[in-house]
């Protein structure tokens, strides 16, 4: 390896100037560190100056909500990064729903460049390798060279690349296949065409859709069967946006949907450049080169074989994968596995599997969650990015994770106002969690948005030890709602009970009670499709049509009482005149009337809330009795007028209502 002197040092190296290189510069500036940003492009966001080809995305930019807090609203603005500036919102850049990609190339340059985050353009990494070192933290630093051979080593490297390499299907007769990335986008292209499309996700559909209205028909072929983001709740899948073709394939207009393996394909180019499809047994190592005529088509046997008319055109949108070509083998970036191996592996913690100090961030961390949750896409990897951001804080700067303390009183407000608030929590439900740590029966503190796979080592990883229990608040499906072959509109697909709240299909919330942390072991071998090891107790909070949970007796009270049962205490609030009975009647004060009636803290009573409340019942109207026997004089009544009406219990600061009802 060259001399250190050589090289350009700086703690963090971020690969890759998109959304999520973007976003942890912000965080990594926000903190004062040393961090440099790579992009190959002269401008960020150089994926969508190409990417959808048809202009359209489908992240969703809702302007309205009907609220104004910004925190709820993220959890309906699909587009935006986060960052202090309310400039930054992707609102102000488009107004459609489905915002066109320039709008977002538009807005990435605005995010660098206002918050003037440290990125160097034109500079494409094309290799990585590790330099061994028994002074660094991991004991190795990453050494990265540019296409100009300038050399750069960091303690850290934060790969956002995203996921850009074209996934091909090689088969006989592949040459002839055009690629999503390439093909025109000019619909007069394909008039009074036939076409055969290689693929099923949106950019298959979005490349169909643009072409409907033009061509002879369409054909779209691919491994697995259609799977509509409403049926499974992954906003990967296709949606509703794009699936014109399942209209005109339903309902007989000549467009159709084919299900088989790619790799057992092969086309046959004739002498008019018509292309037939046929199957790779059938070639029987014949060039296929040979002609037409001399080669076995599946119609020849089977007459009324699918795909025997001969297609114009044949068009490749199987999607992307990572690049992986540039790592030196020293850093064991290894692909996943099944479904996920166009993703590196990467721990729960977006940790390289093999290399200490080298995370992933943005769509190329997918393999996460891919599937579950909305890790793949800006409004989930914004979050996660923030994650990791915290997670570095902690191991090299000592900065422990931000926590919120509060008296244990609040517990159940804090909850309510997590999950009707936290764009975090909504957005990556079951991958990201508010986890509340128990210290004593005085008080907590929460850790909001945790990465759930994260809590064995959660002392290691945040600086936040949970001596007494904790809670686990996340949003969750119903286990048996979502899937391809689900219908999802199926007739009382809604529960409303909160008795039936386990059975709520929609995103709700549910909190598991561990009376200590979950061990890697327990982590491991968690029920399938649980994001969490069975708990000590669990709650759902039952589903809500307006996504609403404040109703006080279907979410409220029995969130209370699954708390209050955990920590065997009483939760609730009481008006000062039953504190002051209890002190007379009980061994031990609810914490409520501990941390506020005998401090002499809460709200100061008036004549108009203690009316209030002998009227809702929640006080006994106690008669008058005139200790003299005759009325005060006037300019005594004022003074001792509480006294009177209230001559059973002596005079105290908090003799009317606290802060909420006796419940």
């Amino acid at each position: 390896a060259a001399s250190s002197t050589a090289f350009l040092y700086h703690d963090y190296c971020v690969i890759g100037a998109g959304p999520s290189g973007l976003q942890v510069a912000y965080f990594l500036q926000q903190a004062g560190r040393d961090y440099i940003v790579f992009e190959r492009s002269h401008a960020p966001g150089s994926f969508f100056a190409l990417y959808p080809r048809h202009r359209k995305l489908i992240s969703i930019n809702k302007r309205y909500t009907g609220k104004s807090n910004s925190e709820f609203n993220l959890r309906h603005d699909w587009n935006s990064l986060l960052s202090h500036d309310r400039r930054l919102l992707f609102q102000h850049y488009s107004h459609d729903f489905f915002p066109d990609a320039d709008a977002m190339v538009h807005y990435l340059e605005d995010f660098a460049s206002l918050l003037k985050l440290q990125v160097q353009y034109n500079t494409a990494i094309i290799h990585v390798t590790l330099e061994r070192d028994g002074q660094a933290w991991n004991g190795h630093y990453f050494l990265l060279t540019d296409q100009d051979r300038q050399n750069y080593k960091c303690s850290s490297l934060l790969v956002a690349t995203g996921t850009w390499v074209p996934n091909v299907v090689n088969f006989p007769g592949s040459e002839y296949v055009e690629g999503y990335e390439t093909v025109s986008i000019n619909p007069e292209d394909f008039a009074g065409q036939t076409v055969l499309i290689l693929g099923r996700g949106n950019s298959a559909f979005e490349t169909a859709e643009n072409i409907l209205g033009v061509t002879n028909f369409i054909h779209m072929v691919s491994r697995s069967r259609v799977r509509l983001s409403w049926a499974t709740h992954y906003v990967g899948d296709l949606r509703a946006i794009n699936n014109g073709l399942l209209d005109t394939y339903q309902l007989k207009s000549l467009d159709g949907l084919l299900e088989g393996d790619l790799e057992d394909l092969a086309i046959i180019k004739d002498k008019k450049g018509k292309l037939h499809i046929t199957l790779r047994f059938y070639l029987d190592n014949r060039n296929t080169s040979a002609g037409i005529d001399s080669i076995t088509l599946p119609q020849d046997e089977l007459d009324n074989f699918a795909t025997r008319a001969p297609y114009d055109r044949v068009i490749r949108c199987l999607g992307w994968k990572f690049d992986f070509s540039i790592y030196n083998r020293s850093l064991r970036m290894m692909p996943g596995k099944g479904n996920k191996k166009k993703y590196p592996q990467i721990k729960p913690s977006y940790e390289s599997r093999s290399t200490r100090g080298l995370f992933v961030l943005g769509t190329a961390s997918h393999s996460v969650d891919f599937r579950k949750s909305a890790g793949g896409f800006i409004h989930g990897f914004r979050y996660t990015t923030r994650a990791v951001h915290r997670l570095l804080e902690n191991r090299h700067h000592g900065v422990p994770w931000p926590s919120t303390v509060y008296p244990i009183t609040q517990l159940t407000n804090s909850i309510i106002k997590r999950v009707n608030e936290a764009s975090g929590l909504y957005q990556m439900f079951s991958v990201l969690a508010d986890i509340i740590l128990l210290r004593d029966l005085n008080g907590c503190g929460c850790n909001s948005t945790d990465p759930v796979g994260v809590l064995a080592e959660l002392e290691m990883q945040t600086g936040r030890k949970a001596p007494n229990g904790l809670f686990v608040v996340i949003m969750e499906y119903g286990r048996n709602f979502s899937g391809a072959d689900k219908d999802v509109f199926y007739y009382n697909r809604a529960v409303g009970e909160a008795q039936h709240a386990w059975q709520s299909n929609f995103l709700h919330p549910v909190i598991y009670y561990y009376k200590s942390l979950p061990t890697e072991r327990e982590m491991r071998l968690r029920p399938p499709d649980w994001p969490l090891p069975r708990p000590d107790a669990i709650h759902h909070i039952v589903e809500d049509f307006l996504t609403d949970w404040t109703a006080p007796n279907a979410h409220i009270l029995p969130l209370r009482r699954f708390l209050e049962n955990c920590l065997s205490t009483d939760l609730r609030n009481f008006f000062a005149e039953s504190c002051f009975l209890f002190a007379f009647t009980r061994q031990k004060l609810p914490p409520f009337c501990r941390q506020g009636y005998a401090r002499m803290q809460g709200l100061v009573g008036s004549e108009g809330l203690r009316r209030h409340a002998v009227e809702a019942g929640l006080l006994e109207d106690y008669a008058l009795v005139d200790f003299l026997g005759d009325r005060l004089p006037e300019s005594r009544e004022g003074s001792q007028d509480q006294l009177l009406r209230d001559h059973a219990i002596p005079v105290h600061p908090l003799q009317h209502l606290v802060n909420a009802k006796d419940e």
